[in-house]
């Protein structure tokens, strides 16, 4: 399986590294500017720091990148985070920047994007721009941790949002405790 990875500039970039770290497959990484900024902010690593976990990496202005074009080959993309800037482009069809381009050939194509929201609260415009999207056959997975698994520490709570994505591309893991 060959998955798209783009990390977008909002709070909880940890969950797209962590996405990246247990994603199975060829993972192909597109990380925005301000993504660029908060993953450095946030955790202290750098886009280097992150290349040991993708087999190819593109810049987010890179138009001509193999992501941009439908006849480019790969199975599902993930935007983990996703600011509601980006997910408000998407729903209305922009596709200025490489992450947003390759959002629109994921659904033009019919594959799967798993777009993951890290906001709160959301207003109207942005629920519709969700509904939007969820229409149009993308998956809005809310990074929303779930507290029946019995969290210990941030690490369970990342793994628990991560897990979910997971499961939403049929990949088997044991990364959060499920309820029985």
């Amino acid at each position: 399986m060959r998955y798209i990875v783009a990390l977008t500039g909002c709070s909880g970039i940890q969950y797209g590294i962590r996405l990246l770290e247990e994603l199975e497959g060829e993972r192909v990484l597109i990380i925005s500017e301000m993504g660029k900024q908060v993953l450095e902010e946030e955790t202290g690593l750098t886009l280097k720091d992150l290349e040991a976990h993708a087999e190819e990496v593109y810049e987010d202005d890179d138009l001509f990148a193999p992501p941009a074009s439908g006849s480019h080959h790969f199975d599902a993309m993930i935007i983990c985070p996703c600011t509601q800037s980006t997910l408000a482009k998407i729903a209305a069809g922009i596709a200025d920047t490489l992450i947003t381009r390759a959002a629109s050939v994921t659904l033009k194509e019919g594959r799967r994007l798993i777009i993951v929201p890290r906001e709160t609260p959301l207003n109207v415009i942005m629920l519709e721009n969700e509904l939007r999207l969820a229409r149009a056959g993308a998956v809005i997975l809310p990074a929303s941790p779930a507290f029946y698994s019995e969290p210990r520490s941030i690490d369970d709570m990342l793994n628990f949002v991560v897990g979910k994505i997971l499961d939403q591309l049929g990949q088997r893991h044991d990364l959060f405790k499920r309820w029985e």
